[in-house]
């Protein structure tokens, strides 16, 4: 069309924000419609409306043109999919003649490659975007193929146009490479870390049988804060055989270059794991990797015996337990029931604060809290059973008692599982007195003459003692490492538990500590330190200008033939700290590090045990981690990719 003799037309009349971005012409009775960006000439007709003009400007590919062009010719031809989707009207201006018109949008199949696209005032960088979008789908958990979601591509490609939307496989691959980024990260992190490392490995199921083994670190960094980070998250085949297993293990931590700062591995109650520690405490102690001849390497987790003992209560209290929430559900099924059963609680003048509810079966905290709740109204139950006829299903006297009986050993469960989870990251010396009542509450129940009772406990007793016998020692080290108690809570414990064997045992206690003490003095390039708080640093080498490393190792031996007291001497001499609230362990030993240089090294490793391996959202439930549908279903080692980011990067944000 010649364009000689036209002219722009301005009018009032032209309100849609579309003519921010076109010129309309008219000569003669035509109008058209030049786009200001790639000149391109559409209809301009007051009959033909606006939405093939913003169509045009989804697609104009010299919009915006600060740098467009060059981005654009830089491209190379692609192949390209349709999408049509019809119905749809995704603008929020309500006027007709922007409604957006989303038939035939073409989406790229492929991503473009690192580049940069200068928008006006701001820039749009591709690859930058995808691994934002990578590291949202790693972050929240989101299935990888949303990405080809027909909601999420219109939703982007409507937000900002530019963006080359990518698909699984394009999505896939930036997971992985995020992963490798982040894996150097922690790799970095573990290289330069002042102390050992503790391992804990859990399982996963995923599906209706695969499962996956999750090994997690668990170390005390140089600002003497507690981390956590999961190493690997590697399918297990069912046929794996214990060797096997643990072989799998040794090698990914000889993978990440770690089996030489192994300090100990915490596992669940099981005799697979007890074959599985034994091997791989073996296989380091014929290297001399561990301390204390390895006494301190094999832990068992703590919130799992909980578990396994409240199952226990549980199971011996099933018939009990049905027929209290049997009760429950016959009160609550109308509300003339429930009325009637507090017409009872207050003619027998009964006041509680609690209210009857069910539980729920997957947690075992909700079942103590539903039987708790039903024994303050035991007597209203009582009532109601001489005032309705139809109310045959409560328990007799005999089970209500049974029931009270074994709910106060679910009490002491659950009042130990709160303590041990109130911090996210529990240090090691939380863990000693509370199982010490446990260990004492047991030799108590074990007196009850009722013989479900005492069948309960004795069952409850054999699983507690296998548990303190490969434990104790371990959680008695770390109270001692605890300023406000030292020896004296293992003084005041063992005489209770251990009777007449208790002096011995506590000698027991202090021998490994002198042990652990010597093997970290052996170990440390932190030799002597006077009486000032001065530390004397012998290099062992690293710098061999210091003509004085002689001088300073005749200093240590000589001061130690002169009686000087050594730092675990010296802690246990001095009074305990004030017991208080607020108190924190690592700030403690963080500050009197110059003063303890070597105990400190020991704090540092014993405190950081994974005494418990269990999450604080998981401390109740009765069945094992279960891996995301969605996840479960792509490969094992994306899987891994993707587990393992995800606890990086959420650790990372955490900091």
């Amino acid at each position: 069309m010649d364009m000689t003799d036209a002219v722009i037309v301005k009018s009032s009349r032209l309100k849609s924000v579309v003519w921010n971005d076109f010129d309309r012409i008219k000569k003669g009775d035509t109008c058209v419609a030049v786009c200001r960006h790639c000149k391109k000439k559409l209809s301009g007709s007051s009959t033909s409306g606006t939405s093939h003009l913003r169509n045009h400007l989804i697609r104009c590919q010299r919009r915006s043109s600060n740098g467009i062009s060059q981005y654009i010719g830089a491209r190379e031809k692609r192949k390209e999919g349709t999408l049509a989707i019809a119905n749809y009207n995704l603008d929020q201006d309500q006027k007709k003649d922007e409604a957006l018109n989303l038939v035939n949008i073409r989406f790229e199949q492929e991503p473009v490659k690192d580049e940069t696209i200068n928008t006006g005032n701001n820039s749009f960088d591709q690859r930058r975007s995808q691994f934002d979008l990578a590291r949202m789908i790693i972050l929240h958990g989101y299935p990888l193929d949303m990405v080809e979601h027909v909601g999420f591509r219109v939703f982007i490609k409507n937000l900002q146009p530019l963006f080359e939307l990518v698909t699984f496989n394009r999505i896939e691959a930036d997971c992985f490479e995020i992963y490798e980024k982040e894996k150097q990260k922690v790799n970095e992190i573990l290289d330069k870390l002042p102390g050992k490392i503790s391992v804990s490995a859990d399982l996963w199921t995923a599906g209706t049988d695969a499962e996956y083994l999750c090994l997690t670190a668990n170390y005390v960094d140089e600002s003497w804060q507690l981390r956590k980070r999961v190493l690997n998250f590697f399918r297990v085949d069912p046929s794996l055989t214990e060797d096997m297993l643990s072989e799998a293990i040794m090698t990914c931590l000889m993978d990440w270059d770690i089996d030489r700062k192994l300090f100990s591995m915490t596992l669940d109650s099981c005799p697979t794991s007890d074959n599985i520690s034994m091997r791989i405490g073996e296989r380091l102690s014929q290297n001399r990797f561990l301390y204390c001849e390895g006494k301190l390497f094999d832990m068992r987790c703590a919130l799992n015996i909980l578990s396994i003992m409240a199952e226990y209560a549980l199971g011996a209290l099933s018939e009990e337990t049905h027929k209290i929430r049997e009760s429950i559900q016959y009160v609550k099924s109308s509300q003339a029931r429930q009325a009637k059963f507090n017409e009872l609680a207050q003619e027998a003048g009964f006041q509680s604060q609690k209210c009857l509810s069910l539980d729920n079966p997957w947690r075992w905290n909700s079942t103590y809290l539903m039987l708790e709740a039903a024994l303050e109204f035991r007597d209203v139950f009582s009532l109601l059973q001489e005032n309705d006829t139809a109310y045959v299903v409560g328990p007799n006297e005999d089970e209500w008692k049974r029931a009270s009986t074994i709910t106060s050993f679910l009490k002491l469960f659950v009042e130990v599982t709160n303590v041990f989870t109130r911090s996210k990251y529990p240090t090691a010396n939380i863990y000693f007195p509370e199982l010490c009542d446990i260990n004492l509450q047991l030799s108590e129940w074990c007196k009850n003459s009722d013989d479900c009772v005492h069948s309960l406990v004795l069952k409850l007793r054999s699983t507690f003692d296998e548990y303190w016998k490969r434990c104790s020692l371990g959680l008695a080290v770390a109270a001692m490492l605890d300023p406000r108690f030292k020896m004296k809570l293992v003084e005041y414990y063992y005489p209770q538990i251990y009777c007449s064997d208790g002096s011995s045992c506590i000698a027991e206690v202090s021998k490994c500590v002198k042990a652990l003490y010597d093997e970290h003095s052996t170990c440390s390039p932190l030799a002597w330190q006077d009486d000032n708080g001065a530390v004397g640093l012998l290099t062992s080498g690293k710098d061999s200008r210091d003509r004085l490393m002689g001088f300073d190792k005749f200093l240590h031996e000589t001061s130690q033939s002169e009686g000087t007291k050594s730092d675990l001497e010296k802690y246990l001499e001095e009074p305990l700290f004030p017991r208080n609230v607020d108190f924190s362990i690592l700030n403690w030993w963080k500050v009197h590090t110059p003063r303890y240089p070597i105990l400190s090294m020991m704090a540092r490793n014993v405190l950081g045990i994974s005494m418990s391996k269990v999450p604080v959202e998981s401390a109740f439930s009765k069945g094992g981690r279960v891996l995301d549908r969605e996840w479960s279903s792509l490969n094992p080692a994306t899987v891994q990719a993707l587990m393992c980011s995800q606890d990086w990067i959420r650790s990372e944000l955490e900091n």
